[in-house]
């Protein structure tokens, strides 16, 4: 990764699988410099667009050593990793992990250390503030003491397409034209663009030698909650919403509030509704001084919320919320098998032969789920989403990225993509509540005489006593399930090929 000062510099990207990391990546290589991405699941980042413009290097920031491997030759490190309410050790965890890289930061001479946290009430005792903001807020101290000079950037509510906040303000204001709401709809809050904390985090790299400090970040607009959800509904083109706030709300009941309502599950819905209950409005806008605003910079709340539907409505929503993994996940790969000694595994396999060419099969299974649905016993599907829900997990509304096309590490309703091979293979590992690991696989193959073979796997590793009553007592409804979802490809795969819907 040799360059110059004047060729750009080399930046190191910690969290490029997030939703701000996977944006900040093409900013960076706009502006010039190189990029080196950590991470701990490197195939996640082979099918972006800029895969093939930058270095990647297998690490953890809670691994010194392979934090020290990913910072070699690096001038400029992004530090855009947080547990998001992760469990309850998670504020240790991210302790550590600040402290390590802060550490090596130093030890590899890097010049600048540039970090997004959450911006907190100048009024509020740290110790009184939400686990979450207290986190990210003691995060932001540890980088700033560790010797090198360090950006830190505080943001309230960040608006863009894909954002868990505008996710979460899209679907409340869309859904409930008339809502109880909790109290915190009446909190002050100043919101900022997406494209306006990519444009500070760029200039922030090349900041002065002295500057180490923090910056607040905002954008011009200063409103409640409910102004918020109001100036959506004029920007969507909606009703003007009935909104009646209950004090009795409280951020545990709320978040199960939002997880019902939204796509955003409780265990990240939590956090944002603890962070909504303090008012948090910018102090300072010293930023200007480094990283100058243009004409009509920062954006207004109205022209954020403008520019991401229609990034919405064009399907071109380059990262979610749910582009990182769900907190608390599985994420162990799928075991091999038959050499599998780990325990007993549970599989169910349908195959079918399919009226229809290959090309044409392929074309149904990237295109499963979200609003095309599962080919499946809907009221099944939608029982085990609910269920999901009401036990905290992500469900069915995460939905798609793209509308026809899956790249490894997308979430796919509760699902998230773990392999896939373009025109063979999709296999999705579940990010349901369930007690075990499940992996469903797609195969679309070659038949006999030019037409398509269907092979579909289901896999379950059961946990424990629980994870095999699990599995039995829901196996008699796999032929309704899987049975059904396999037929109903291959009904769909031949409709396509005569041109008719999907």
């Amino acid at each position: 990764m040799e360059s110059r000062e004047d060729d750009g510099l080399r930046c190191l990207v910690t969290g490029a699988t997030g939703y701000i990391g996977g944006r900040l990546v093409p900013e960076l290589l706009e502006a010039g410099h190189t990029v080196r991405c950590l991470a701990r699941s490197p195939e996640k980042l082979r099918d972006y667009p800029w895969a093939g413009k930058v270095e990647v290097s297998k690490g953890d920031v809670t691994d010194a050593e392979s934090v020290a491997a990913g910072m070699r030759d690096i001038d400029v490190a992004y530090y855009l990793v947080h547990a998001l309410g992760s469990g309850s050790g998670f504020e240790e965890t991210d302790r550590k992990a600040a402290r390590i890289f802060g550490e090596q930061a130093r030890a590899a001479g890097i010049r600048r250390i540039v970090y997004l946290g959450g911006l907190t009430p100048a009024e509020v005792p740290e110790q009184e503030l939400s686990p979450h903001l207290r986190s990210r807020a003691e995060v932001g101290r540890i980088l700033l003491d560790s010797g090198v000079p360090t950006t830190a950037l505080r943001a309230a509510v960040i608006i863009g397409s894909g954002s868990a906040s505008f996710e979460m303000l899209r679907y409340l204001t869309e859904r409930l034209p008339v809502m109880v709401t909790p109290s915190w709809v009446s909190t002050r809050i100043q919101p900022i663009a997406v494209r306006d904390v990519l444009r500070y985090l760029v200039g922030s790299a090349r900041m002065p030698a002295e500057v180490n400090r923090t910056f607040d970040i905002c954008g011009p607009d200063i409103m409640t909650y409910r102004a918020m959800m109001q100036k959506y509904a004029e920007v969507a083109g909606l009703p003007h919403r009935l909104i009646l706030p209950v004090p009795m709300l409280t951020p545990r009941l709320s978040s199960h509030w939002i997880g019902l309502v939204t796509p955003v599950p409780a265990s990240i819905a939590r956090p944002l509704a603890e962070s909504l209950r303090y008012e948090v409005v910018c102090h300072e806008h010293d930023i200007g001084r480094h990283v100058p605003d243009g004409p009509g910079q920062p954006f207004s709340f109205g022209t954020a919320l403008t520019l991401a539907l229609q990034r919405v409505r064009e399907a071109r929503v380059t990262t979610r919320w749910s582009s990182a993994s769900t907190p608390g996940i599985p994420s162990d790969p799928l075991p091999t098998d038959p050499e599998w000694a780990g325990g007993s595994l549970y599989t169910d396999v349908r195959e079918r032969d399919v009226d229809a060419s290959p090309e044409a099969l392929w074309r149904v299974v990237e295109g499963i789920g979200g609003d095309n649905g599962w080919y499946s016993f809907p009221l099944a599907w939608a029982i085990r989403g609910w269920l999901d829900r009401m036990t905290g997990g992500v469900g069915l509304r995460r939905g798609r990225r793209d509308a026809e096309r899956l790249r490894v590490g997308d979430s796919l309703d509760f699902w998230r993509v773990e392999e896939i091979e373009p025109g063979r293979l999709l296999r999705l590992r579940a990010e349901m509540r369930l007690p075990g690991l499940a992996w469903l696989e797609m195969y679309a193959e070659k038949g006999e005489a030019g037409r398509a073979h269907y092979r579909q796997r289901a896999v379950f590793h059961p946990s424990g006593l629980l994870g095999h009553a699990y599995w039995w007592s829901v196996s008699p409804f796999h032929a309704i399930v899987f049975g059904g979802m396999a037929r109903n490809i291959a009904r769909a795969a031949g409709r396509t090929t005569e041109g008719g819907p999907r």
